[in-house]
């Protein structure tokens, strides 16, 4: 997502086509895209890049969230589905994705009917697995009777624990992988910290709670928490952040976003940081929910999400 929107403007291409093409060469062997991404240009680029490599990396993009003249739309019915489907494999330059995922829930369609959809897909040939983004575990249950799901998606990191409350249980019990997004505090949990005053205008940052003032000074003391259990690990604060995701579940995957070919690389080796048991205890301590100032989405973004919230975040909204 990062090469093409969110955190700024996108990557100049033939950047971001070197940048896709050092991850294969590194050893990344999963990307994660979405038909929502850069209005499907993320998807393109992929396609571009990595012609010839397919075979090197697990491919999982995202449908329901779409866009139409340049303005998003979220809608989960099967025809829908089937035709983001379609658009996806010719942007993609592939005849399968390997893992799709409805991006959000679609208050409007039955999570029954979208995951039908996306079983014919699998029926076809056009998909191999299916996935959720953002949906709560009642929901995950409700869509795995209707068909195996294979990986559920949500922002899981020490700033943002929910999954904690019912979706890694309800995983664990069907047996589906957990992938966390943004496992670095979407770039909080760094060792340089963020300038809320420096973000670009399209910086989705602007409007979450806890990555502008009066919050995200409050926060900075966790930072620093952060960066003296990285220096005793003898890691980066986002290596850290990534040991503690996998140790918190060590089967999940997690997919930290960047632009950054320094990040690229310590972000892979963090998979080699063994996390002491006492390390782990104490930042589960620190950054339990509560200490965490301000709420992770704005009211419209939580709109489109069905996770769990802690009862203190129901009463802070």
């Amino acid at each position: 997502m990062n090469l093409s929107h969110a955190y700024g403007p996108a990557q100049a291409h033939k950047d971001a086509v070197a940048f896709l093409q050092r991850a294969i060469d590194i050893g990344y062997d999963f990307l994660d895209t979405a038909t929502i991404y850069g209005m499907g240009n993320n998807e393109k680029l992929i396609g571009e890049a990595l012609q010839g490599r397919r075979s090197s990396f697990l491919l999982a993009s995202k449908c329901v969230m779409g866009f139409k003249d340049g303005k998003r739309w979220l809608d989960g019915s099967p025809e829908a589905i089937r035709k983001a489907c379609t658009a996806s494999l010719e942007r993609l330059r592939t005849d399968v994705i390997d893992l799709y995922y409805m991006h959000r829930p679609d208050p409007n369609v039955p999570i029954e009917e979208s995951v039908g959809a996306l079983a014919d897909l699998v029926a076809q040939g056009k998909i191999r697995m299916i996935g959720l983004s953002e949906m709560s575990a009642e929901t995950i249950k409700k869509a795995h009777a209707v068909h195996p799901i294979s990986a559920v998606q949500s922002e899981y990191s020490l700033l943002t624990r929910n999954p904690e409350i019912a979706v890694l249980q309800a995983c664990q019990d069907l047996g589906i992988t957990f992938v966390p997004f943004s496992p670095v505090g979407r770039g909080f949990l760094a060792d340089a910290p963020l300038k809320p005053d420096e973000y670009h205008e399209s910086d989705l940052r602007r409007t979450f709670p806890r990555y502008s003032e009066p919050h995200f000074s409050q926060n900075l003391a966790l930072l620093d928490i952060a960066k003296a259990q990285a220096k005793a690990l003898n890691c980066t604060v986002g290596q850290l952040a990534l040991a503690w995701c996998l140790a918190q579940d060590k089967t999940c995957v997690p997919i930290p976003g960047t632009t950054n070919l320094q990040h690229l690389e310590d972000n892979f080796a963090a998979a080699e940081i063994s996390m002491p048991a006492d390390v782990l205890a104490q930042l589960n301590a620190d950054f339990a929910p509560e200490a965490v100032s301000g709420l992770r989405y704005s009211p419209p973004a939580q709109a489109t999400v069905s996770t769990e919230r802690y009862e203190f975040e129901m009463r802070a909204q």
